[in-house]
């Protein structure tokens, strides 16, 4: 099939603009009918009518506190200097909370404020017009009762419809039903109401390469977890989802379930197929069978989006990459789905932030770049985390989204930026921002923070060493964390923490020992010995980004022994994180890569040691004794936290949590 084009890539408001005005003509926009559901089966669900009580709550007079019940005009000129006697069956009765309120009498004095006199024998009291409760009273009970104030009609007790009255709205249409207003619809002897029907949504995954989670992985195949997502984000909108079979890229197929299902669905989605591929047919089907509004969303990502209409159901093609398709999904889909339900959307949050790093932006693109926050002193910083299309994680760390509009570049450090919220503020506020080396511990150190302080998040950015002294610098991050072994002294760290860092007051804590070496192969197949092998013509090495501390580690290593990095194959090829090299030893791309004894044992590689190495936390001394610093390293000094290391391998603890003086 040949490849395709984007005919008409449009900004994001001319898209939605286009979308709308295919919901009016072909009236969308007119809410789903209604359907009768048990008031108990309403939570979530939207009022296709308002909806009135049909009895009054309460529906009889009743006692709101536990006391006896008596008639206010016996009560009248009681006071502490002139208290009054009552006797119990003639003056008052006891009284639950609740129970009716019996004729005659018209107010509840509290237990607490009466004093007993006399005493008589238990005894069942048989007056139908009053609902008493003797099963609580003592053997030889109260015979009279003395009271030092006033009581005044009314006092005490719940009316007839205090809370509701019948005939009362109780939820207007279109509301969506809380735990609270099924409480008040029960309450209001309502036991099923007229309920917005659910929009059935079909979604259809394509693709060739895509297998079903539980199949097995092979190279080439993908687990197709977009519909998953999906179904999810509709079925939390209020829609109902039937998700169809993988299309495996055959035209004809495509076509059959599009025909099928537009006679049975209110929206229908088609996940993939929607790019300028020449696999990507999803776009000449739809205008075979209906109409193609848009192809093609100058947004980033989401791109590849099609709009559409078959047999006057709305059809979304969405793009193929799992960032891309929630995106878009947020743009085009909620916003139907919720006008179906006769619902509006609110708005997210916005909260202003300080860029933390300066992000280059293409033009012609409006982007959606994720970002986490973390309050470093008295500014709310902004960190960009990847932002490729297929990096599901991305929106899982997400704290917010920032737009960066189509016309603009980019964003410079410092720029002041409106960020969309997609998780809790206060919980954003209690981010721990960790800058520089990478280390699994800081896995186990930050599920172990999650676990014992909840509303405590660790963030860390792997940035190298020198990054992370150079974001304590800027004041762009709490603490960092750094392995640099100063070729000429021998010593970690201080050399150049003096020379990056002279004017600030820091403290040094020891997180561990490591060992540091060589990951290879299981089996070591290309029999690596030592790094004299790297510079074998046979030996395909992966090195660390310039800054880190291991890539410092290794030049200090090779110019000991007198190597030319440039004699090594690959010495050029970087990785960010410890675990990517070892991945990258792991798949067969290379032969070796100088990482942590720790992510070669994640990997099941052999390991060659090569060095011990100090790995530290670096603190400015402000923040040292704050209550987030403090409750971090609680969790480094604890001996769960030491075991959960211990176990990794490759670990040295002694000192562990202790501060280190240079």
């Amino acid at each position: 099939m040949k490849r395709n084009i984007y005919l008409n890539k449009l900004t994001l408001k001319e898209a939605q603009k286009i979308w709308y005005k295919s919901w009016l003509k072909y009236k969308f926009t007119e809410p789903l009918k209604g359907e009768l559901v048990s008031t108990e089966d309403s939570l979530g669900r939207v009022t296709a009518e308002p909806v009135f009580a049909k009895i009054s709550s309460p529906h009889y007079q009743s006692a709101a506190m536990d006391g006896v019940v008596v008639r206010a005009r016996d009560t009248y000129e009681t006071s502490e200097s002139s208290p009054r006697k009552l006797r119990v069956d003639r003056d008052f009765y006891f009284i639950n909370t609740g129970n009716p309120i019996p004729f005659g009498f018209d107010a509840v004095i509290k237990i607490e404020d009466i004093n007993p006199v006399g005493k008589i024998e238990q005894r069942e009291i048989k007056k139908k017009d009053i609902a008493l409760d003797l099963a609580d009273r003592e053997e030889g009970s109260i015979e009279e009762i003395m009271i030092f104030s006033s009581a005044f009609p009314g006092q005490h007790i719940r009316n007839i419809g205090e809370d509701l009255v019948a005939n009362q709205l109780i939820i207007p249409i279109n509301q969506r039903i809380r735990p609270v207003d099924l409480g008040a619809l029960l309450a209001g002897g309502v036991n099923q109401l007229l309920l917005r029907k659910k929009p059935k949504v079909a979604v259809i995954p394509t693709g060739y390469e895509l297998i079903q989670p539980g199949e097995e992985i092979l190279p080439g195949k993908i687990i197709e977890y977009n519909s998953k997502i999906i179904k999810s984000l509709i079925s939390e909108w209020g829609g109902k989802v039937k998700v169809y079979e993988i299309i495996k890229d055959a035209p004809e197929d495509l076509k059959k379930i599009l025909q099928k299902v537009c006679q049975q669905s209110d929206i229908i989605v088609v996940l993939a197929g929607s790019s300028a591929g020449s696999k990507d047919f999803t776009p000449e089907i739809i205008r075979s069978l209906g109409e193609v509004l848009v192809h093609g969303v100058a947004i980033m990502p989401g791109k590849p989006t099609i709009l559409g209409i078959i047999n006057k159901t709305p059809l979304i093609g969405l793009p193929g990459y799992p960032v891309s398709a929630i995106i878009s999904a947020e743009q085009f889909l909620k916003p139907l789905v919720f006008t179906r339900l006769g619902l509006t959307m609110s708005k997210r949050r916005k909260i202003k932030a300080h860029m933390a790093h300066q992000v280059v932006s293409r033009l012609g693109d409006e982007e959606f770049l994720r970002v986490k926050l973390g309050n470093i002193g008295k500014k709310m910083m902004a960190y960009p985390l990847p932002r490729g299309a297929g990096v599901i994680t991305s929106l899982v760390e997400a704290d917010g989204i920032i737009r960066i509009p189509s016309l603009k570049e980019g964003l410079n450090l410092e720029e002041v930026v409106n960020v969309e919220l997609w998780k809790d503020l206060d919980t954003i506020r209690h981010n721990i921002i960790i800058t520089g080396s990478h280390d699994l511990i800081l896995d186990v150190l930050r599920n172990e923070l999650q676990e014992n302080f909840s509303n405590y998040r660790l963030v860390s950015f792997n940035v190298g060493s020198m990054g992370g002294l150079m974001a304590l610098k800027q004041n762009r991050t709490h603490l960092a964390t750094a392995h640099l072994l100063d070729s000429e002294s021998g010593e970690y760290n201080f050399p150049y923490i003096k020379k990056i860092l002279p004017q600030k007051e820091l403290v040094v804590v020891n997180l561990a020992y490591r060992e540091q070496g060589i990951m290879i192969k299981k089996g070591n197949p290309k029999n690596i010995q030592d790094l004299n092998d790297l510079i074998r013509k046979d030996i395909e090495f992966i090195n660390r980004q310039k800054g880190s501390g291991t890539r410092i580690l290794l030049d200090y290593l090779l110019s000991k022994k007198a190597i030319n990095p440039i004699n090594i194959k690959g010495y050029f090829r970087e990785e960010f994180t410890h675990l990517m090299v070892a991945s990258a030893v792991a798949e067969g791309n290379v032969d070796a890569g100088l990482g942590i004894l720790s992510a070669a044992e994640a990997f099941h590689l052999d390991f060659i040691p090569v060095v011990k190495e100090r790995y530290d936390m670096i603190i400015p001394e402000e923040r040292y004794n704050s209550l987030r610093i403090q409750k971090l390293l609680s969790i480094v000094n604890s001996k769960k936290f030491k075991k959960k290391v211990l176990n990794l391998g490759g670990y040295d603890l002694s000192q562990s949590g202790k501060v280190i003086k240079g």
